[in-house]
């Protein structure tokens, strides 16, 4: 039977439908089952010696074709790179009659011997060939010029940022650089699992579905539960749960999990983000800094063998040690204010002054943010602990245990990026209840970000909590830092995107 074609395709996806069409008619599948590869281009490349030829089975896609009449030339892609192939007609017989409708994006299987061209590039002389997969559409592949100045220029690059993000798999096809992102994002996420493990904290799994939300200030994504016809909330943190566990008697435990916050997109926030928080008890927020510090930069080593880095043409240095600041004291200096004495006038004096537009906030707390984020967060560009915030900023922190008005609290900055976020973690369920109280005010004055009242966390803490350090760690930052990617969607597969209009 005939494929259908639609009035309106592409000329060139219509011809590729015609092929299949054609190789069918020849007794091809054009969808195999499988193939038995015993090799990948690495492998090959690797083994091969001057003078030796082995066989091998290998598949990839497609990625330039030479046709020359009874042979032809063709490269092939596979996970570890690209490698040539060469095939004759007096070696594959029909299956090169075949091979003349196949084209670049198609995934073949090829099984021959290795040897090396008289321009001296190893290559695969093909005995057999297998259509595994045609591709229906044409990849927007790169073409190269040389000009008369001898200047290599590039065409028809998949470039356009928003449609690498909507078609992530041809941006991986075409810009396989792009994986290498992705590899060490992967590796980057076991090298810190294995650190905590070696540390014998416990990996758990806490909701995603949750009654009330909390531990962060954020706006959560509803849904609805029909069966319990109740509303359901997509959590914005893991903290309250993995709480209640150090509270049942566990010595120490992390979660790397998707955290959801409904919110805008930019360069450093995606709706759906990977967070991995830990909790350890008997530790405070001075404990966690010297560990964040050897946890950060042991991954550093492991995966790249480096401490240096360069982000955004800036040169980093992940070698301990870390500076230490106060957030008040760096206030003040950039600005002249002092936020625990200064009231909302003054605080937004200073705000406007930064080009802050201060006419939705109306809390201490949402200033102090703005405030700090505008004047001293950019110029963070070295792994940085912004220590002691103040108490309006912080409902699950504890008190400082020397100084009035702040709490026990880090964040970690680099490249003026907030990767890290940690606490003497309040265990006073007396306290917690008022700091729950206090957000209460605050959402009922219009902040939609502030803390609810759970109940059930509170009846967890009279039990007794130990006290305990906590810490979240943003991968998706970390990743972009130590990839040198400026954007959160770089460093996401399928990042957030505004519906696809179609035309």
């Amino acid at each position: 039977m005939k494929s259908n074609y639609q009035s309106d395709v592409n000329v060139l996806i219509k011809r590729r439908f015609e092929e299949l069409d054609h190789l069918r008619e020849m007794g091809i599948e054009p969808f195999a089952y499988s193939f038995d590869v015993d090799s990948d281009t690495e492998t090959i490349k690797k083994n091969f010696k001057e003078g030796e030829t082995f066989d091998i089975k290998i598949a990839g896609r497609i990625m330039a074709l030479r046709r020359m009449g009874k042979a032809s030339f063709a490269h092939i892609a596979d996970a570890k790179g690209k490698i040539q192939i060469y095939l004759k007609k007096d070696d594959i017989g029909e299956r090169y009659d075949a091979f003349k409708l196949m084209d670049i994006g198609d995934i073949i299987g090829v099984e021959g011997f290795v040897f090396k061209t008289k321009t001296g590039e190893i290559s695969i002389h093909v005995q057999k060939l297998e259509l595994l997969t045609k591709s229906l559409r044409p990849l927007p592949i790169v073409k190269e010029t040389t000009d008369e100045q001898g200047n290599v220029i590039l065409h028809d690059q998949f470039v356009d940022k928003e449609l690498r993000y909507r078609q992530r798999y041809v941006d991986l096809i075409v810009n396989p650089q792009i994986r290498d992102v992705f590899i060490n994002r992967s590796k980057i996420i076991t090298s810190m699992r294995k650190f905590l493990d070696s540390q014998n904290y416990l990996e758990v799994e806490t909701p995603v579905l949750q009654t009330l939300y909390g531990g962060a200030a954020a706006r959560p994504f509803i849904t609805h539960h029909n069966a319990l016809d109740n509303d359901l909330f997509l959590r914005i943190a893991d903290e309250l749960y993995l709480k209640r566990l150090i509270v049942g008697g566990f010595n120490g435990v992390y979660e790397i999990s998707k955290d959801f916050r409904n919110e805008g997109l930019d360069r450093t926030h995606n709706p759906e983000f990977t967070m991995m928080e830990l909790y350890v008890p008997y530790k405070d927020y001075l404990w966690m800094m010297n560990f964040v510090e050897v946890m950060i930069t042991s991954i550093a080593s492991e995966v790249f063998q480096n401490l240096q880095f360069e982000y955004e043409n800036n040169k980093i240095n992940f070698a301990a040690p870390w500076k230490r600041i106060s957030m008040v004291d760096e206030i003040q200096s950039k600005t002249g204010v002092n936020v625990l004495t200064a009231g909302i006038d003054e605080m937004k004096n200073a705000a406007k002054k930064l080009g802050v537009d201060v006419s939705q906030i109306n809390s201490k707390g949402k200033l102090i943010d703005e405030i700090f984020s505008t004047a001293v967060q950019p110029e963070l560009i070295q792994p940085t602990f912004v220590m002691d915030y103040p108490l309006e900023l912080s409902p699950l922190a504890k008190k400082h245990r020397s100084k009035e008005g702040l709490v026990e609290r880090f964040e970690v900055y680099v490249g003026g990026r907030e990767i890290c976020n940690a606490f003497s973690e309040l265990n006073d369920p007396i306290d917690q209840r008022k700091r729950f109280e206090e957000q209460v005010k605050m959402r009922e004055a219009g902040d939609e970000e502030a803390h609810q009242v759970d109940e059930d966390f509170l009846r967890a803490l009279e039990y007794g909590m130990p006290p305990t350090a906590g810490l979240g760690v943003g991968i998706d930052r970390l990743v972009m830092v130590l990839t040198n990617q400026s954007s959160i969607r770089d460093v996401i597969f399928f990042p957030q995107m505004k519906p696809e209009v179609k035309s």
